[in-house]
């Protein structure tokens, strides 16, 4: 029976090294193997700025590569460039067709990159197939692919946030302790920061830059924080917490606070 398997690299496969991870507990089945290469940017900014073309090209080159060095070492390949994050890469290519295992590369925390921060994590609470993360580091460019470590999880899914949620239901999601504070800690401050900027509405008599400066800084902290809530509690389906969760969370309890004190000196010196 042929052991179908999905592999996740974003930069290619390199070496012996990677081969043997893709044989690895087989004693001898055959292996078909779906290689997939993540377009990524090269940092977040040009992620945020939607920059795919020079990535995907770059993708596709290094996936070429790939597919041959595969059918060399004899293996039943093919292949496809995917999403510029490893974990939707791999659920999209689990869409297109079934897998026996999935198999994502990543760096070592030393040499890990920008899209690589928490990732065992958030595969294990979305990739249904048994996964298999394997932890390599590149040495030199004759050494690319030094195997340093294997994380393996069974076949499902984990949540692991189940043991610090509080609420949920059918309708809202749960969510951590820490989400739910900074959710009502944005909520409540930025009707502190609108009422202060109607205080210093009232109180100038006449329009000035520092009541201008008020009302912007009341607007700013309600969109940002009305999009927390929103992330929170209607988007968890595109996994909002993550990345974008704690940006906006750090805006709730810190530059919310920082909003209201502004707003009070304003109010109290212009």
């Amino acid at each position: 029976m042929t052991h179908r398997l999905i592999a996740v690299a974003p930069d290619g496969l390199h070496g012996e090294e990677s081969l043997q991870q893709l044989r690895a507990g087989l004693d001898g089945e055959g292996v078909e193997v779906r290689v997939v290469v993540p377009a990524v940017e090269p940092n977040p900014l040009r992620h945020t700025m939607g920059d795919v073309d020079e990535p995907r090209q770059e993708a596709e080159q290094r996936l070429q590569e790939t597919l041959e060095l595969l059918r060399q070492g004899g293996f039943e390949a093919s292949g496809e460039v995917g999403d510029s994050d490893p974990v939707l890469a791999a659920k999209d290519a689990l869409l297109k067709g079934p897998a026996d295992e999935v198999l994502i590369f990543e760096h070592t925390a030393e040499q890990e990159r920008w899209y690589e921060h928490g990732l065992l994590d958030r595969a294990r609470e979305e990739i249904e197939p048994p996964l298999r993360m394997v932890l390599f580091e590149s040495k030199s460019e004759s050494d690319r692919d030094h195997v340093v470590g294997i994380e393996e999880t069974g076949p499902g899914t984990v949540n692991l946030d189940a043991d610090r949620e509080v609420g949920g239901g059918h309708y809202v999601p749960g969510m951590t302790r820490a989400d739910l504070g900074g959710m009502l800690a944005g909520i409540l401050g930025t009707i502190i920061v609108a009422i202060l900027a109607a205080a210093v509405t009232a109180g100038a008599g006449h329009e000035s830059g520092w009541e201008a400066a008020a009302i912007l800084i009341a607007i700013g902290i309600a969109l940002a924080n009305l999009a927390h809530v929103v992330g929170l509690t209607l988007f968890e389906s595109v996994r909002y917490r993550g990345g974008f969760a704690r940006f906006f969370r750090l805006l709730a309890l810190v530059a919310t606070p920082l909003a209201i004190v502004v707003n009070v000196l304003i109010l109290i010196f212009a």
